[in-house]
């Protein structure tokens, strides 16, 4: 493919026949299911885009058809009532008796004494478990296909967790105590703070208090330089921190749905510190914030203007004629294309090995996200994407919270708005606030060929001018999934272990982002394999398989001496070992062993690309 500037792309669009015009390959997809429950209805006219009203709709005729599970779940929900009714009276007679049902042991909603002290509180937190594990029966007897129980069962979780009691200011006996402590002014705080985020974050909570951090002060801040820039990216080159650095590059491929400084955090939390600081000459891309005039860039624009560009780029100034490649979430599934591609192209020499974090290969399970990706919401939103030629940053963000929202909405309603404080101050958090946007025809085709037709797994896709085929991917993969992630499970990122043939698994604690920002220190886990074949053949194998162009079979999972990963994730980790540290270390050991010898650091930047100014550059700054 003629690597067109993407300028030239946009004039070309000019002449183009109107946005609604456009096919279903190449409008977008705002995945923006927070926003048909809230306020603006920001996604157009249509008031429930993603469905889920419909889908609880529907609960009572799926339910009709089951009336013997309504019956008994009903008769449950009754027996229960009543022992929690006795429980509360003898409570109040002053008898501590055991309720019928408990909080989960991570439930934090009724952790305050009074829910165990006071009779009221006590009758109230029962009455409302109850009720939520009557909806739980209820749904689990419902008649509902697997796609229409995801959609429908996240629906209803939505429901429940916004009545919890501790949501209202009666039902909380937190914020009551704080409005007796404050004389009031803790009311009047909480209510200044909900007008203001009315006004200014589209009636939702703020979730972090974002003045303490700057970009290239506290955040993105590793030193460094802006070595190139094209129309979709730059490209970071850090500054050495050791004396000696390894003779193979590393890439960062981060993804495009926030700014790239996930992977550059705060000092200390940041992992491109831990890879300069490690000895590994660095790199990072830092994608623009998409606007309407890119509402034509492909994903196929992703992989030639991105990491390939950047693979040119890395080369002419180090002068390595390899370089290893870091892909996270987004970046990850355009970094196992970008492996493909070269494959197909003979060119897979130019990549010595690849990193994949919180990576979706194979989407046939895709967890939760797949109530946003089913036929009828992506074609309902495509048409609301032609008119707009972007997906919004707030509309991912929404959907995102909502599908955690006992952890990233309805806490901060609670401190925020029913106890008058402020919200924390947490890298993490101000990362996610800083959202990006999403190129219509990229965003659209991504969700259709990988979400709704899985074609990288199937080898059906074609990008580029390539068909790209996973099982011709022969470098040593490195795959790191979370175990509490929701948005790349990490048992649908174990399917990747089936699809390249030489991979090493590696689990981490936490979610999607904590479990990546996860620096060495004493609340670090991590698990890997120890049954045969849970080590990746060494750079000598490497050196004879991948360069000779010989390759093991597909789906084996490549394990030390040729043995293969388990078929199931399950069984990886019924034989798995928990270590306490940070998967970090053990990526770092990995790759000290594959990056080659040791010499002095390349200069920054080089003639045909020098320095354009400091990290971390201008597009992450832009709005």
């Amino acid at each position: 493919m003629a690597r067109r500037p993407l300028d030239q792309r946009a004039a070309s669009r000019e002449a183009a026949e109107p946005a609604e015009s456009v096919t279903s390959g190449e409008s977008a997809l705002p995945a923006g299911a927070a926003e048909a429950l809230g306020p603006e209805g920001s996604l157009g006219p249509a008031p429930d885009p993603v469905g889920l009203a419909l889908a609880l709709a529907r609960l009572p005729l799926r339910l009709g058809r089951r009336p013997g599970a309504v019956a008994e779940a009903t008769g449950r929900w009754a027996q229960g009532m009543g022992a929690a009714m006795a429980a509360t009276a003898l409570r109040a007679a002053g008898r501590r008796v055991a309720g019928p049902v408990r909080p989960g042991p991570k439930d934090r909603r009724f952790q305050e004494p009074d829910w165990e002290e006071n009779p009221w509180y006590f009758g109230l937190e029962q009455a409302y478990l109850l009720w939520a594990r009557l909806v739980g029966d209820l749904l689990e007897g419902a008649d509902l296909d697997r796609k229409e129980r995801v959609k429908t069962e996240l629906a209803a979780q939505m429901v429940v967790d916004a009545l919890a009691p501790p949501n209202t200011l009666l039902g909380n006996p937190a914020a009551l105590h704080r409005a007796l402590q404050t004389g009031g002014l803790s009311l009047a705080r909480g209510f200044a703070n909900f007008l203001e985020d009315l006004a200014t974050n589209g009636g939702r909570p703020k979730q972090v208090d974002r003045r303490g951090f700057q970009l290239g002060r506290n955040l993105a801040a590793t030193p460094g330089q802006v070595v190139y820039r094209n129309d979709l990216m730059e490209l970071l080159q850090y500054a050495p921190q050791t004396p000696t650095t390894f003779e193979v590059p590393l890439l960062l491929s981060p993804p495009w749905i926030n700014r790239y400084y996930v992977m550059d955090l705060s000092p200390g939390r940041s992992f491109a510190e831990w890879a300069v600081s490690h000895g590994h000459t660095t790199f990072a891309i830092s994608y623009r914030n998409p606007d309407a005039s890119m509402r034509d860039v492909t994903l196929e624009d992703y992989l030639v203007h991105g990491p390939l560009q950047a693979l040119d780029v890395v080369a002419d100034i180090t002068g390595a004629p390899e370089a290893s490649i870091v892909g996270l979430c987004l970046g990850g599934t355009l970094t196992a294309m970008l492996l493909a591609y070269l494959a197909a192209r003979g060119e897979g020499n130019r990549v010595r090995t690849a990193t994949l974090l919180n990576t979706l290969i194979d989407f046939s399970e895709p967890g939760v996200l797949g109530a946003f990706t089913d036929p009828g919401t992506v074609a309902r939103l495509e048409r609301t994407m032609a008119r707009r030629g972007y997906l919004d940053s707030a509309e991912m963000s929404s959907t995102f919270d909502l599908l955690r929202a006992n952890d990233l909405i309805w806490p901060y309603v609670r401190h925020n708005w029913l106890m008058g404080e402020d919200p924390p101050a947490f890298d993490i958090l101000a990362w996610n606030a800083d959202g990006t946007r999403m190129p219509a025809a990229m965003h659209s085709f991504y969700l259709r060929a990988c979400y709704l037709e899985n074609r990288l797994a199937r080898g059906t896709l074609r990008l580029a001018g390539e068909d790209l085929r996973l099982e011709d991917v022969s470098q040593e993969v490195y795959l790191l999934a979370a175990k509490e992630d929701h948005i790349a499970p990490w048992r649908s990122s174990y399917r990747a272990t089936q699809l390249l043939a030489r991979a090493r698994f590696v689990l981490s604690s936490s979610g999607h982002i904590a479990g990546i920002v996860n620096p060495p220190g004493p609340k670090s886990r991590h698990w890997t394999y120890e049954g045969h074949g849970g080590e990746s053949p060494g750079p000598e194998v490497r050196a004879r398989q991948g360069r000779s162009g010989s390759r093991s079979p597909v789906g084996a999972g490549g394990g030390s001496g040729g043995g293969a990963l388990p078929a199931s994730a399950s069984e990886w980790l019924a034989g798995a070992a928990e270590h306490q540290g940070s998967w970090w270390e053990d990526w770092a050991a990995w790759m000290a062993t594959r990056s080659g010898e040791l010499g002095p650091p390349p200069a920054m930047g080089s003639a045909r690309y020098p320095p354009l100014g400091p990290a971390p550059g201008q597009y992450v700054m832009a709005p």
